[in-house]
C-alpha cells in the first residue's frame, strides 16, 4: 500500500506554528488582519470563505467578510479594494473568485497591493517568484511543497511532471519544484502521448481539473503522486465508473447527491503509486493554511517595516 500524504497533519502542523507568530504580534500591537471579499451568492466560494474566516479565528487574526451584490461593477469593486489598501489594519487581501462576467478580474487582482496581496497572483509577486526573492506565493503551490517535505519526499535530484499550466496552480507549482532543484516538466491537455510524459515523473502533480483523468497508465510505478483536482461529481454513472460501484462509495453518492473527485484514479494511484495525496484530505486543507501564512508573515514584514522607519 502506498503511503497517504496527509494534508490534514501537516494543516495542523503549520497551525501550530503559527500561534506563537501571531501571539508575537499581538503583544507587539495588534493581530494580523486578512479582509476577504467574496461578491454574490456562489455556494462553493461561501464555504470555503466561511472556512477561510473560521482559520482566522482558531488562530486570534483578525478577519473581515466584504460582501458586495452580484451586480457590483469593476469601479464599484476597485474602489472597495483600494479602500483595503489604505487600511492599516487590513495586512491580507482576498478577492475571491470566480467574479461576476461584468467585472474585469485582471484589474481588480492587479489593484490589490503587492504587499497585501496574500493570494500571491499579483505580477509583481509572480516576478518575485521567478526570481527567487522573498515575497507571498500562490496558497495551493506553496501547500504541495510543504506537504511534499513535511512528508519526507525528496525533491531535489527528482523528476517532476505537472500536468496543467494554469496561473494559479500548475506554473507556480512548477517553478516551486525548480527552486527545491527538481528537473520539471509542465504539460498539458495538448502535450502528445501525455501518459508517457507523465510517466517520468518521481513526482506527478495533477492540476488539470478533470476528474480522474490520470489513471493507471499516467502514472510511475512508486511515484509521489499529488492530486490538486477538486471536482464535484452529480452524475451517478460517472460516479459509479470512477468508483468501481463501490457500496461504500456509491452509498456515500447517495446519501449527498454528489461526491468529490480528484483529477487522479482514485483506485489506480492505489496500485500505482508509492506515496499519494487523497481528496480530499490532501492538499486542500493546506491552501488555507499556506493563506494564513502568507497573512501572518505580511504582517511581521509590516511591524519591520514599522521598526525601520
Amino acid at each position: 500500500m502506498p503511503r497517504i500524504l496527509d494534508g490534514n497533519r501537516v494543516r495542523d502542523d503549520i497551525k501550530s506554528e503559527l500561534k506563537p507568530r501571531v501571539a508575537a504580534l499581538v503583544e507587539g500591537g495588534r493581530p494580523p488582519g486578512l479582509a476577504v471579499v467574496l461578491v454574490g451568492n456562489h455556494p462553493a466560494s461561501a464555504i470555503y470563505v466561511r472556512n477561510k474566516i473560521k482559520t482566522c479565528h482558531d488562530l486570534g487574526i483578525h478577519s473581515e467578510s466584504i460582501t458586495p451584490p452580484d451586480t457590483v461593477t469593476t469601479a464599484e469593486l476597485l474602489s472597495i479594494v483600494e479602500e483595503l489598501n489604505r487600511r492599516e489594519e487590513i495586512d491580507g487581501i482576498l478577492v475571491q473568485l470566480p467574479l461576476p462576467p461584468q467585472v474585469d478580474t485582471k484589474r481588480i487582482l492587479l489593484a490589490v497591493s503587492p504587499e497585501k496581496d496574500v493570494d500571491g497572483f499579483h505580477p509583481f509577486n509572480v516576478g518575485a517568484l521567478v526570481a527567487g526573492l522573498p515575497a507571498p506565493r500562490a496558497c495551493t503551490p506553496a501547500g504541495i511543497i510543504e506537504l511534499l517535505q513535511r512528508s519526507g519526499i525528496a525533491i531535489a535530484g527528482k523528476r517532476a511532471v505537472v500536468v496543467g499550466r494554469s496561473d494559479i496552480v500548475g506554473k507556480p507549482a512548477a517553478m516551486l519544484l525548480l527552486h527545491q532543484h527538481a528537473t520539471v516538466t509542465i504539460c498539458h491537455s495538448k502535450t502528445p502521448d501525455l501518459p508517457a510524459v507523465c510517466r517520468e515523473g518521481d513526482i506527478l502533480v495533477a492540476a488539470i481539473g478533470r476528474a480522474a483523468m490520470i489513471t493507471g497508465e499516467y502514472i510511475k510505478p512508486g511515484a509521489a503522486v499529488v492530486d490538486v483536482g477538486t471536482n464535484h461529481i452529480a452524475n451517478r454513472e460517472q460516479a459509479a465508473r470512477i468508483f468501481r460501484n463501490s457500496p461504500e462509495r456509491m452509498a456515500a453518492f447517495d446519501k449527498k447527491g454528489s461526491v468529490l473527485v480528484g483529477d487522479v484514479d482514485p483506485f489506480d494511484v492505489v496500485e500505482r503509486a508509492g506515496a499519494y495525496s487523497p481528496v480530499p484530505g490532501g492538499v486542500g486543507p493546506l491552501t488555507i493554511a499556506m493563506l494564513m501564512v502568507n497573512t501572518v508573515a505580511a504582517a511581521e514584514r509590516r511591524v519591520l517595516a514599522c521598526r525601520v522607519c
